[in-house]
């Protein structure tokens, strides 16, 4: 039987992307005797005219990622970080405008915060002008996140947080739910709700420098809108303060859109006392760290649509 060979598709390079990632670069400030610290880890990712490098492994076009480190740690010197946000503007818009075969640049931010440590002068009294300020502690708060995409005429910026572990104690029930004969889940009026936070939101800021939010005091007071939404809500649910905790963002921050959480329910289950003898009033807990419940969504400012992806490990 004859076998009759077919044409050979065309093989076509899709979507495709090249940069250094994971810069650490610490920028230390010194006022006098007073320093300050902005610790990042900075991640670039470049794209546009870079069919031929994959096609024939020129590297007309390429900018080297190397170099892109590199203008990490001068722009950190060249600029300062004011912070998170204006430092990865900075980056996005130079590797777009000082090359002409970047089309677009994506900058993700993470940030970790530093305590500072109070002297034993610092305690006894008022600050002198002198007073050694320099020794800080590695905080143990959540990790703040920012990504900045720039394609020569239109900005995104999202910032968010995650790792930020809260908990309710009580004032959150779980009742009234489907059951079905695989359901062996009690119901409960007075539980704990603890959840481990991972965040994201959206600006509309469209790039004019004068406009800008003051983005240290937008993450600030929005972490603080996130926590008070969560402490102040009465939960029947881990939706429900999702969506208090997105919808008090919205009302809050003009200068927000979108907000997406996504949201593990650290279960912490009462402990059967019972065979010790013992009563159980709410007091003693097995904390289970898998499996978990996992709620996810998306808040929006009426009239806008949704633009963070669904899958926040991809921002």
């Amino acid at each position: 039987m004859a076998v009759h060979s077919q044409p050979a598709r065309p093989v076509m390079l899709g979507q495709n992307q090249y940069g250094k990632a994971e810069n650490r670069v610490v920028r230390v400030t010194r006022d006098g005797a007073t320093h300050h610290i902005k610790d990042l880890n900075v991640s670039v990712s470049l794209s546009g005219d870079m069919d031929e490098v994959h096609y024939s492994g020129s590297n007309a076009t390429v900018l080297p990622t190397d170099t892109t480190k590199n203008t990490v740690f001068a722009f950190a010197k060249e600029y300062g970080i004011d912070s998170a946000e204006q430092f990865a503007i900075h980056l996005a818009r130079h590797f777009v405008t000082s090359q002409e075969s970047i089309h677009r640049a994506r900058i993700r931010v993470e940030e970790y915060t530093w305590d500072r440590i109070a002297t034993s002068e610092a305690a006894a009294g008022p600050a002198g002008p002198d007073e050694p300020r320099h020794s800080f502690v590695r905080s143990g708060r959540e990790t703040r996140l920012t990504q900045i995409t720039y394609d020569g005429s239109s900005w995104e910026v999202v910032s968010g947080l995650k790792d930020l572990v809260v908990m309710n104690t009580t004032d959150s029930e779980f009742w009234g739910y489907v059951k079905d004969r695989y359901t062996t889940l009690p119901e409960a009026r007075d539980r704990i709700l603890a959840t481990q936070v991972s965040g994201r939101w959206r600006f509309n800021w469209t790039g004019d420098e004068q406009k800008a939010p003051d983005w240290e005091e937008s993450y600030e007071q929005t972490r603080t809108h996130l926590l008070r939404a969560f402490a102040e809500t009465y939960s029947l649910s881990l939706q429900q303060t999702l969506y208090r905790m997105g919808a008090r963002i919205i009302d809050h921050r003009a200068e927000i859109d979108e907000v997406r959480f996504s949201l593990p329910n650290k279960h912490h289950f009462l402990v059967d006392l019972e065979p010790f003898g013992l009563t159980n009033d709410n007091e003693v807990y097995f904390a289970a760290d898998r499996p978990y419940g996992l709620i996810e969504a998306t808040v929006l400012r009426d009239g806008c649509e949704a633009r963070i992806p669904v899958d926040l490990s991809n921002l």
